[in-house]
């Protein structure tokens, strides 16, 4: 069975970082830590380490539950734009987590 926290937490990851080894090191975790607990599964891993790596995220392990088991099929992307203005890396990455944030609490609301 396919674990969906791991897919989302891999997909965090992806939107949030350049690559697994520096979102390794941002939030203290050992590489080799970090691709195996994607490798056997979030749900195999220490719960220390998932809370480390949903930190670094941004997110609370139950908002990564809450993602997993949601019935809902992606999020409609959702515009963030202001005519002339440039985002930076960080921008576009706290408007990311704040579209997760969103659609959890659609979800809470029964939307």
């Amino acid at each position: 069975m396919k674990d969906e926290r791991t897919e989302i937490i891999r997909k965090l990851i992806k939107e949030s970082s350049p690559n697994m080894k520096s979102f390794a090191e941002s939030i203290n975790l050992p590489y080799t830590t970090l691709r195996s607990m994607l490798e056997r599964g979030i749900g195999n891993a220490s719960v220390d380490n998932v809370i480390k790596v949903c930190k670094g995220l941004g997110i609370t392990t139950d908002q990564l539950e809450k993602m997993a088991t949601s019935q809902e099929d992606d999020v409609v992307t959702v515009a963030a734009h202001h005519d002339g203005e440039e985002w930076t890396k960080e921008e576009l990455e706290e408007i990311e987590r704040f579209k997760q944030f969103v659609k959890l609490k659609r979800k809470e609301k029964g939307e």
